[in-house]
């Protein structure tokens, strides 16, 4: 005998019109696949920017904001979990960031930038005269992702990202190894890691520094993400961060000690064009090299396609109709043209503004910041009201007060790298500007 359908615990969110919230976030999910989306979200390729961080702050100052902003990361993502699963319990289910806050384009672009520039390198090693430009393997990435972006859920991705999980191992692990033999080479690069001799120049590269690194810990779409465990959602959001925190912590930290090691204030902001110099040999066996921009490659359409979910449930919420099928003819072509004129745009500002280390700064300064080091102290506050002579209360008042400073010093000095790097910068570049 067939079992009665689940009960929907929450209505009022799905309703008639809600397509995007009925098709792309269906809540189905464990809190595995929660850990799945969560570390694809978060443990990415801009790993292979820290040593391109640290190097505004050294050694010191390097271990000191990695550490602090993950602990704050993760402590502020639990309070918007806790949030969340209030609400909940409230009858009120929370499934969009853009209900609490306001969505993140940049990281979408910034995911095809690089698994373009990735595509180059591969190339450029292959066949160093080679005519092809960055522009055109951002069309090549642009098409497979536009192929990818039919997956109609953001629980279908759950496999993908577990995929991505062990890529971001294998790639970290491949470059950690091939720094390490870059180090002790005969060929090693010569170490400096003095910090630059202008207090000013200092000061303003140690915050876009620090933005860099929030916006590698930062996860514009936790909400969403929430919404696609199956209710109730109460501890399942606290283990798939634990699972999450344990790869970021893995890799980030193995990744900026190993690459600021090694190239020290000359560290790319893609360390693999460090291991990759333009001149000279390259400074680790080529198969290590290839199999890690592979990695970092096939992780890169996942996390395009886990940032694009947040766009597709706007676009479906109005266009798509609920009352029909997921793959009726009536939602299919719709899904079919919006999302790939939203890929091809994303995959046209990349072509365009390849200034994937500057915008890393911007993004983090001006967006995860304050979505990831302010927004839920705020929430919570307002939403549990502790009293004021509680520790909790004053931790989040001391982070709400610290991270706004040192999101407008972040904005600040981010954009004014962008406009000394304009100078460098020519439309349709093939090369990206550091």
């Amino acid at each position: 005998m067939a079992e009665p359908p689940e009960r929907d615990p929450f209505p009022e969110f799905r309703l008639d019109s809600d397509a995007g919230a009925t098709f792309v976030l269906e809540s189905k999910g464990k809190w595995w696949h929660a850990g799945f989306h969560l570390t694809t979200a978060i443990v990415g390729p801009t790993i292979l920017t820290l040593p391109y961080a640290f190097r505004g702050l050294g050694w010191g100052l390097g271990f000191l904001c990695l550490t602090v902003l993950g602990c704050v990361t993760f402590y502020s993502y639990y309070l918007m979990s806790k949030v969340l699963e209030h609400c909940e319990k409230a009858g009120r289910r929370h499934i969009r960031f853009r209900e609490l806050a306001a969505d993140v384009l940049g990281v979408g672009i910034g995911a095809i930038l690089l698994a373009g520039e990735c595509l180059k390198i591969m190339y450029e090693n292959l066949s160093p005269n080679g005519s092809l430009k960055l522009y055109e393997f951002i069309a090549m990435v642009t098409v497979v992702m536009i192929v990818l972006s039919q997956l109609p859920s953001f629980h279908s991705l759950r496999h993908i990202n577990f995929a991505s999980l062990i890529l971001c191992l294998g790639y970290t692990f491949l470059m950690v190894g091939a720094c390490i033999n870059a180090g002790l080479s005969k060929n090693a690069p010569p170490r400096d890691y003095s910090l630059d001799p202008s207090g000013s120049s200092r000061v303003f590269s140690a915050f876009t520094s620090i933005s860099i690194i929030a916006a590698i810990f930062g996860n514009g779409i936790l909400p969403e993400i929430q919404a696609t465990l199956a209710p109730p959602a109460t501890g399942k959001m606290v283990k798939g961060l634990l699972m999450c925190y344990t790869v970021a912590f893995l890799t980030f930290y193995s990744a900026a000690v190993s690459g600021y090691w090694v190239f020290g204030n000359k560290s790319n902001s893609n360390i693999l064009k460090s291991l990759m110099p333009d001149e000279g040999p390259s400074l680790a066996p080529t198969i290590v090299l290839g199999l890690a921009v592979v990695f970092v490659l096939l992780q890169l359409l996942a996390i395009g396609l886990v940032y694009s979910q947040v766009a597709y449930e706007i676009m479906e919420k109005q266009s798509a109709d609920v009352k029909q099928g997921m793959f009726s003819k009536r939602n299919l072509i719709p899904r079919l043209i919006l999302r790939s004129l939203y890929v091809i745009f994303c995959g046209f500002m990349a072509a365009m503004l390849p200034f994937f280390g500057d915008i890393s700064g911007v993004v983090g300064a001006i967006g995860f910041i304050p979505l990831d080091f302010i927004f839920p102290m705020l929430l919570y506050n307002t939403t549990y009201k502790p009293s004021r002579s509680t520790l909790t209360y004053w931790i989040n008042l001391s982070i709400i007060i610290v991270f706004t400073g040192v999101g407008i010093m972040g904005s600040f000095s981010s954009i004014r790298k962008l406009v000394l790097d304009a100078n460098k910068f020519k439309l349709f570049s093939s090369d990206v500007v550091d």
